[in-house]
């Protein structure tokens, strides 16, 4: 007789439900100590293969191959910083300039205004005067909150790569913690469980560096060939902002326009930045996405959105990009569990990308799963016994009517 007890479905959905509450809770609450901490865990796996190599191919010692990978890692990080700071520096150099434009095109918004919608000059100005007066009762607080939230930032910089290297120490050592986790017999699934989590993370983090880079040079290339000044910075950020999917390209794109007006009086470029952006943006999503991030992570549009919405409002911008990966584990861990496979279904995404037509390749949206297609035509109705005429031994038997 099995010992399994089997729960009503309206129990275990209350039970998930109450589990993934206090798991919000935590997570927003707690998001200053676990933002980093999961920061930490992704760039150890990414820097995995570093050390393995460090160990295996140039026979450094575990200790010292974990921290020339993270001097490596910060060295990185800390040019793109400098070169970034390099160009800002460049061009607060032309601040008269961007005043004097943003002066020019700030008096062409006011006549504009005055034109459409019989406000005049002087009743602008005191609209303005009487926001900025709101805007400056709660000044305080807002420089207490910037200095707060700059606090915080230095001290993950300071703290994730010693996370990092800790995670990358430590690594043997939380494996057989896991493997204590669980019985001997499911070590097999637990060891396909941790290689398909970091192949899925190091493919989905490598796709988003190469997709970085490429946005990057293209927007740059782009926004020269169109006379936009700053182009350099402008195209780094538009690649760095494009990290964050769906949404950080929204940002990009009205942050370059804004720096763009005020380089230049001409508001035609305004039409250039944007034909360079849906360009770009036409590129990224029907070639480097498909090519080198949703082939690594097979994971739905919808599951995606809302992920990011969710990491948003309980991680902000770290939340946002720390969405895509934990649910990528998420799905690993769920198609490896029995019970849990619909729901890693649920995650995916086994729509065919493409298919041709005239030898051109177009979204394929019709799409019918064939191993996993489910009959809605079929008649779901009950079956009705009908009782049978004939008697065996005095007892009445029942027939169930064949389809």
């Amino acid at each position: 007789m099995s010992d399994t007890i089997k729960l009503p479905l309206y129990f275990k959905l209350s039970a998930i439900l109450i589990c993934l509450t206090l798991l919000f809770i935590t997570f927003f609450f707690g998001q200053e100590i676990i933002s980093p901490v999961l920061l930490s865990l992704l760039f150890a796996i990414m820097l995995r293969p570093v050390v393995g190599f460090l160990i295996k191919k140039l026979r450094f010692p575990h200790f010292v191959a974990v921290i020339f990978a993270i001097v490596l890692f910060v060295l990185l990080f800390l040019g793109v910083f400098y070169f970034i700071s390099m160009q800002i520096s460049e061009m607060a150099n032309d601040w008269g300039k961007i005043k004097n434009n943003f002066y020019y095109h700030f008096e062409h918004l006011q006549r504009m205004i005055r034109d459409n919608f019989n406000l005049s000059k002087r009743e602008q100005n005191e609209i303005i005067t009487n926001a900025t007066n709101d805007t400056m009762t709660s000044g305080k607080e807002i420089v207490g909150t910037t200095l707060s939230s700059f606090a915080d930032i230095l001290l993950n910089l300071i703290l994730i790569p010693i996370y990092t290297f800790l995670f990358l120490l430590y690594q043997n050592h939380f494996i057989t913690f896991l493997c204590k986790l669980v019985k001997p017999e499911s070590h097999k699934k637990l060891r396909e469980v941790l290689f398909q989590i970091k192949i899925a993370v190091q493919s989905y983090i490598t796709g988003l560096l190469f997709e970085m880079i490429t946005v990057s040079v293209l927007t740059t290339l782009g926004l020269y060939f169109i006379g936009c000044e700053y182009f350099i910075l402008l195209g780094i950020i538009t690649g760095i902002l494009n990290l964050i999917p769906y949404i950080g390209i929204l940002f990009a794109g009205g942050l370059t326009i804004a720096v763009s007006l005020s380089g230049s009086t001409d508001l035609t470029i305004v039409f250039g930045v944007i034909g360079v952006n849906l360009i770009v943006q036409f590129i990224d999503n029907n070639i480097l996405v498909p090519m080198f991030v949703n082939s690594k992570v097979q994971i739905n549009a919808l599951v995606s959105i809302i992920g990011i919405i969710v990491g948003n409002v309980l991680g902000g911008i770290t939340g946002m990009f720390l969405a895509i990966p934990i649910i990528a584990i998420i799905k690993v861990i769920f198609d490896r569990i029995d019970t849990l496979e619909p729901w890693g279904y649920l995650l995916g995404d086994d729509l065919p990308k493409t298919y041709e037509w005239h030898k051109i390749k177009f979204p394929h949206y019709n799409f019918h799963n064939k191993s996993t297609i489910v009959d809605l035509g079929i008649d779901l109705s009950p079956t009705i016994p009908a009782e049978d005429s004939s008697k065996e031994d005095g007892n009445s038997t029942n027939d169930t009517i064949e389809k």
